[in-house]
């Protein structure tokens, strides 16, 4: 996805975008499955509308000269400009926000989406979206490309 001046508004129309397709998966299976099985309908459901989608992606962490190799895994990266983190709670907490907001900093994206599959219906509490506010554009961000 391409940064610039349409850059918030193409955003907004991802996480839409994003957010119609969880509702639809939702819809169609009901709640009280695993989050493995909603991944793998939601990434499903992304590709079928044309969206770029990878799945379980590496997050390496560096701190100092200790390089942590595949220190976490998020759920899905979609247009590889969008974190999607799935939940199948029964409410979501501040931990995780937090862990979103980790993934999106050390990932060096600028929004996620935190989706609870468990919230009936999903746009009653299960939506979560977290801003980055230390995202930098910098040609030497880390890329999420290498995997």
């Amino acid at each position: 996805m391409a940064e610039g001046s349409g850059g918030f508004l193409e955003m907004e129309d991802l996480t839409e975008r994003v957010i119609g397709a969880a509702i639809k998966v939702q819809s169609a299976l009901g709640n009280g499955l695993l989050e493995s099985a909603y991944q793998a309908c939601l990434a499903y459901e992304l590709r079928q509308m044309g969206l770029s989608v990878r799945t379980e992606v590496p997050l390496d962490i560096t701190y100092g000269s200790l390089h942590i190799p595949n220190a976490y895994r998020m759920d899905l990266i979609v247009e590889d400009a969008l974190l999607i983190e799935l939940k199948t709670v029964d409410k979501l907490l501040a931990t995780h926000e937090a862990q979103v907001l980790t993934y999106l900093r050390f990932g060096n994206l600028r929004v996620g989406l935190l989706l609870n599959f468990w919230a009936q219906p999903l746009k009653m509490g299960g939506i979560k979206r977290v801003l980055n506010s230390h995202f930098s554009p910098l040609p030497s961000a880390p890329s999420l490309h290498s995997a």
